[in-house]
């Protein structure tokens, strides 16, 4: 004889949904850091400051 299934409880699906999200945001913000470190970030713009007073003082 066939029995349904229970339902999984809103607080759990809510919980699952945002461990999902967590997941791709932590895999996409790895991946960038990544791509910045090894210089292939071309679809990302950034400003890269070098502090000038340091290497006037000699």
């Amino acid at each position: 004889m066939a029995v349904p299934k229970k339902r999984v409880s809103k607080s759990k699906s809510g919980k699952n949904k945002w461990k999902k999200k967590a997941f791709f945001v932590g895999q996409k913000s790895l991946s960038l850091a990544k791509s910045l470190l090894t210089g292939r970030a071309t679809s990302f713009i950034y400003i890269d400051q070098v502090n000038n007073n340091l290497e006037t003082e000699d």
